[in-house]
């Protein structure tokens, strides 16, 4: 049996990371309970015990970043409660059997992924995690029974009629026919040749006759592109059938029409345009099939989301008793209406992002708490205010709560529309995304003194080698490929892209003068430049662009309006926000700081100094995974 990444993903958290390289050594032997050290935690009466947990930090990805401060009790917590959700998952599924082949099989990959094919080296990595064959047996058939309770719940997801056609309705853009034409091409491989034809077509030849003549592509056919075997028609076909210059060229021709010379990999095209075939919304009942497999799909990821917080709602938590390695510290931060947000569900959006982990790698854990947990927690109090616009409306709506969050949006917009006056004014104010940026292949060729690079450039423009003449002069040649304005220097790029002084050719590059750059440590640097193929912007006009700029406009409008709609409910709605001031008082002051920073982290052989009271704790907080997010 194959465990699904996705499931893992599920019901792992940031601890799949690691199971999806081959480190399935989160997982704790089960062992002698003297030799596991003291009881940390209980879930549903089963003891969870010290060494078990360290095992499991040292291996988790932000344990190694050795958390101090107030990331200390968000990572502890947030650890805490993926080893809690995993436990009530594992007791869930207890009833479901694995056999020892399925158990085999995943054995048999994870030797493959590490490596380990024989023998030895199977056991120097078991030795090296800690685990007997036997253990790490029993630790994979687990993984399985959880996969397997999952695909179980999965497999009694019903859709309805009802569910699928309001799907439909809500993604209807998703399922729209492209648009499509029926054209004729004609495929050279000169360019001479390809003008001698382009004038005869001016000249009012006809086109099918030369594409007989001279196409290098379906000249039988007369250059119909889509056509039938042994038919000369063209057939319907959308913008993969040619290369994208082609493409944006051809369907600009909305009414039809015959292309420029376009040159693509080498060739050169000529295309006329018979008939062009808007695309546009396709009726469900011709889309029916895929719209049922797309809505399953998120209704099954609903239904799995909703089991797993249900099973961590029901977990029955109680704390270890004195002094504990970890702080568990899950409050309510946020509140929407009667809906709680607790701690937990705001570290598992904030956690799961790489930016996060990377700016605690810098030293910027701080920094890192005090712009994602504000933000974040904005996120799910607006998610959680448009899941309850969800319920609300009696729509019914599919999905885990991001989905149906955005959903809702989709639905409260769906009507919107735009005039032909509101499409020209978002092509006016966002020209840029119309437009092709200038562009250029750059090298530049560095000395340290003028005089050298004087004559480097006279020896050039004279037809010496590039790469032998720089390298016998001292000369450092820097290649910067194709780039656009911006991406350079300045005063490189306004030579590239605004100077308008004449360059002198050397083969295909155009060289520049010597020109002066600051280098490093003060040092000046002289430098040639050299250009070749340099290609102006090139804005396509409005009628070119006009159903992308409607399709745009009408996006960007509906956007706004959900925004304008979510600020109104947020109004309209009791919110409680006290994310910053549980922030502040988990962060410890100066002098506890220091004091904390002296003793090891969690996970390494002496606890830390905190303390986690006991007492029984049912649904602490919300499940840990997976985590809510926009």
């Amino acid at each position: 049996m194959k465990i699904s990444k996705k499931a893992i993903n599920i019901i792992f958290g940031i601890l799949a990371a690691a199971f999806a390289l081959g480190t399935v050594f989160l997982f704790t032997p089960k062992g002698n309970p003297q030799q596991n050290g003291r009881v940390i935690l209980y879930v549903n009466g089963k003891p969870i015990y010290e060494l078990e947990l360290m095992r499991k930090a040292q291996t988790n990805p932000l344990f190694t970043l050795n958390p101090t401060g107030v990331l200390r009790p968000l990572i502890d917590t947030y650890f805490l409660e993926q080893v809690i959700t995993l436990e009530a998952l594992d007791q869930d599924a207890s009833r479901i059997r694995v056999s020892g082949s399925e158990v085999k099989q995943q054995v048999d990959q994870l030797r493959q992924r590490l490596g380990a094919t024989d023998r030895k080296s199977y056991d120097r990595f078991l030795e090296s995690i800690g685990y007997t064959d036997s253990q790490l047996r029993d630790e994979i058939r687990t993984q399985i029974r959880i996969q397997k309770r999952i695909d179980e719940i999965r497999k009694k997801v019903k859709l309805t009629d009802e569910e699928a056609r309001f799907y439909y309705e809500l993604h209807k853009a998703k399922y729209a026919a492209e648009d499509r034409v029926k054209a004729r091409q004609i495929v050279l491989d000169d360019k001479a040749k390809a003008e001698e034809v382009y004038k005869k077509l001016l000249g009012g030849a006809d086109f099918a006759a030369l594409a007989r003549q001279y196409s290098k592509v379906g000249a039988e056919q007369g250059g119909a592109v889509g056509a039938e075997p042994g038919s000369s028609e063209p057939g319907p076909v959308t913008r993969l059938v040619f290369p994208t210059p082609v493409a944006e060229a051809v369907f600009s021709l909305t009414n039809g029409g015959l292309t420029q010379i376009i040159e693509a990999g080498g060739r050169y095209y000529i295309v006329k345009v018979e008939e062009y075939l808007p695309g546009g919304d396709r009726p469900y009942e011709e889309v029916a099939d895929q719209v049922k497999e797309d809505a399953l799909q998120v209704k099954q990821a609903g239904v799995v989301d909703n089991y797993i917080r249900e099973v961590r709602k029901r977990a029955v938590v109680k704390f270890g008793e004195g002094d504990l390695p970890y702080e568990y510290k899950n409050p309510v931060v946020a509140k929407v209406g009667d809906q709680e947000i607790k701690l937990a569900d705001v570290s598992q959006v904030v956690f799961a992002d790489q930016q996060v982990g990377s700016l605690i790698q810098q030293g910027l854990g701080d920094l890192a708490v005090q712009f994602f947990y504000p933000t974040v927690t904005d996120q799910l109090i607006t998610q959680d205010l448009l899941v309850q616009q969800a319920k609300a409306s009696g729509k019914p709506f599919i999905g885990t709560p991001a989905q149906i969050a955005q959903d809702v949006q989709l639905w409260k917009t769906k009507d919107v529309t735009v005039t032909p006056e509101e499409v020209k004014k978002y092509y006016q104010e966002n020209i840029e995304r119309f437009t092709t940026p200038a562009s250029a292949t750059v090298k530049t060729v560095s000395f340290d003194d003028k005089e050298t690079a004087e004559k480097f450039r006279e020896k050039l423009i004279a037809g010496d080698p590039l790469a032998e003449l720089a390298k016998g002069l001292g000369g450092k040649v820097d290649e910067l490929g194709t780039v656009n304005p911006g991406k350079l220097p300045p005063l490189v790029d306004q030579l590239v892209f605004a100077s308008k002084a004449p360059f002198a050719n050397a083969g295909e590059w155009q060289v520049s003068e010597v020109v002066e750059v600051p280098g490093q440590d003060g040092k000046k640097v002289y430098q040639v430049i050299l250009i070749k193929d340099r290609k102006q912007a090139v804005t396509k006009t409005f009628e070119e662009v006009k159903p992308e700029a409607e399709k745009l406009a009408l996006a960007a409008k509906r956007a706004k309006l959900a925004a304008e709609w979510i600020e109104k409910l947020k109004k309209e709605t009791p919110i409680e926000n006290k994310i910053v001031e549980v922030i502040q008082s988990l962060t410890p002051k100066k002098e506890e700081q220091s004091a904390t920073e002296e003793k090891p982290a969690t996970g390494q052989e002496t606890p830390a100094d905190k303390t986690q009271p006991g007492g029984e704790k049912p649904a602490e907080s919300q499940p840990a995974a997976p985590a809510k997010s926009n």
